[in-house]
């Protein structure tokens, strides 16, 4: 062997170590953040979990696992517990539990040209199905929603069975209010929702109750400072999906464990240390994908549709959770002019132009354009109480000596004969949401195109 080639295996022998040990750490790294990603839907998914179902002294409460409840109203800045929050269809809520047996929702007959639905969205924040005006017409019925782990038969009477990945999972119903008159009517129609485990729905002796766990206290700064335990915790509810095998795996190596304490004694303060360090650049990493979702059309769906893409389903998630799948919605988000600079109410007035009356939104059911606060990603109080504009109010709103109708999106009232027009926004950064609910053809091919915000001062 000549002097050159041993040095040369010499200074591999020596730097080895050194390159695996790198490698290794550096893999580890990334299977903490893409457990980060994979994770943090489902906590920010408890924390509305949590204060819906669990908190009973809380201002969000709606009421206990497996009951449907309803509120005669649409959202205002009061309401906290879900961000981007829609105000033009009052909600109903169902927190399931689905561990010891399957719940029966009842949807009362409605008439045609209005529009209902039901969203079932499981711990992962998949939109895994939804009844209603789009599915199953405006005729009501009874539909059972079991956990993964059911294998029962449904029972006569049953229209459609619905299979939850997870046995955590929440239902959402929008109900479409045509104008505040129309509210008695809202109140009439959630008075025939209904949900009761299939035991009641049969009249046959319940399964044995599931244990209560522990549930765990979260709230905003929880869900940074908890993370992991909180992960941890959460993940027993959520089985691995078919392709996630390995990768749930691949969580355990880094002690991230369904059900189990976090950290455990296995793990090295070094790496629980890493972990926690983690969580705050993470979260930012996260915020910075928000602002590159645009519209909803890719970022909302089911299991199969989200397939490995959980860093968008992270940002989806923290961006507007519980959004709908785009053949139930559309949503176009508006956050920056055409000039491509945020929206700001203390710097300038803007407008949404629509040339006519044709370009508006193409949609089988209504469309909205709704205001929210950057900052709290909430609704925006106004003296006008007025949160929105959509398809409901088009016969109040003006069109100008050109037959455009323009909406105007700003802090000061633009005069009191343009107020039907007016939307308006905060003192301060700002973005609108535009839905289009059972969009048309046109708009999901992009043929229809979509106003931008023009800035006028």
């Amino acid at each position: 062997m000549n002097r050159r080639s041993c040095l040369k295996m010499c200074a591999a022998a020596l730097l080895t170590p050194w390159s695996m040990r790198a490698q290794a750490e550096s893999g580890q790294s990334d299977l903490v953040r893409q457990a980060f990603q994979y994770a943090y839907p489902l906590v920010k998914n408890y924390l509305t979990i949590f204060q819906y179902a669990l908190d009973p002294g809380g201002s969000q409460y709606k009421g206990p696992f497996n009951t449907l409840n309803s509120a005669a109203r649409v959202y205002t800045p009061k309401d906290t517990a879900v961000i981007t929050p829609n105000s033009d269809t009052p909600y109903s809520f169902i927190v399931f539990d689905l561990r010891a047996e399957p719940v029966v929702v009842s949807m009362p007959e409605i008439e045609a040209g209005r529009y209902y639905s039901l969203q079932l969205v499981d711990l992962y924040t998949h939109n895994v199905d939804y009844v209603g005006t789009r599915l199953d017409g405006n005729g009501g019925g009874d539909f059972l929603v079991a956990g993964p782990d059911w294998r029962g038969t449904a029972p006569a009477g049953i229209r459609r069975v619905v299979v939850m990945p997870t046995t955590l999972a929440v239902g959402i119903v929008r109900t479409q209010l045509f104008d505040p008159a129309d509210i008695n009517r809202i109140a009439e129609i959630q008075a025939g929702y209904k949900a009761q485990p299939l035991s009641a729905y049969t009249g046959n002796p319940p399964p044995q109750v599931a244990p209560a766990p522990d549930w765990p206290v979260i709230n905003d700064a929880k869900l940074a400072t908890d993370f992991w335990p909180l992960a941890s915790f959460l993940l027993e509810f959520a089985p691995p999906l078919p392709w996630e095998t390995e990768l749930r795996g691949g969580f355990e190596r880094v002690g991230l464990t369904a059900g189990s304490a976090w950290p455990d004694k296995a793990m090295s303060a070094e790496l629980a240390d890493e972990m926690r360090t983690m969580v705050q650049p993470e979260l930012k990493a996260i915020f910075s994908e928000v602002k590159n979702l645009g519209d909803s059309s890719t970022i909302f769906g089911t299991p199969e549709f989200m397939k490995g893409r959980y860093l968008t389903r992270a940002a989806a998630a923290m961006g507007g959770i519980y959004g709908n799948s785009v053949e139930e919605a559309l949503y176009l988000t508006f956050n920056r002019d055409e000039q491509r600079e945020t929206l700001d109410g203390s710097k300038h007035r803007y407008v949404l132009r629509f040339a006519s009356k044709v370009q508006l939104p193409p949609v089988d059911a209504f469309w909205s354009l709704t205001m929210y606060d950057t900052a709290s990603q909430l609704l925006v109080d106004n003296p006008l109480d007025r949160y929105l504009i959509n398809s409901a109010m088009l016969a109040g709103l003006k069109a100008n000596e050109r037959g455009e109708i323009l909406l105007y999106l700003q802090h000061e009232s633009p005069g009191k004969e343009l107020e039907s027009n007016w939307l308006p926004a905060p003192s301060a950064p700002f973005y609108a949401v535009m839905r289009l609910y059972l969009p048309k053809p046109e708009a999901l091919d992009k043929s229809w195109i979509a106003p931008h915000v023009e800035r006028q001062t």
